[in-house]
């Protein structure tokens, strides 16, 4: 049994733009590959990917655009913009640099 964790704040944007950065992407399917990527432990409920998905959009981070999905529907295919590269990776620093100050206090360093 897999036990899943609860996502803090913000976490959600980071693991959309970086599942983004392999291609473009429906919701759906960005949502299953953080679960797949994770081995099961991160989920991303529909309840925080849409909002997510819309506020990056906002922010001009993802474009998005109608396309048809594997199964035949008309799905809204997600992809990162140049901004979005941009943002990805100030996030990606900020995450690891947060990720050592945790780790360094847990050790008790």
């Amino acid at each position: 049994m897999t036990g899943r964790i609860e996502l803090p704040q913000g976490t959600v944007d980071l693991l959309i733009l970086r599942t983004l950065l392999t291609g473009p992407q429906h919701g759906w399917a960005i949502s299953e590959r953080v679960q797949q990527v994770s081995s099961e432990v991160l989920s991303i409920q529909q309840g925080s990917l849409y909002p997510a998905l819309h506020r990056l959009e906002r922010r001009g981070w993802i474009k998005a655009k109608w396309g048809t999905s594997d199964n035949n529907r008309r799905a809204k295919y997600y992809e990162l913009t140049r901004a979005g590269h941009k943002q990805l990776e100030a996030e990606t620093e900020a995450w690891r640099k947060l990720s050592i100050a945790v780790e360094q206090v847990l050790e008790g360093a």
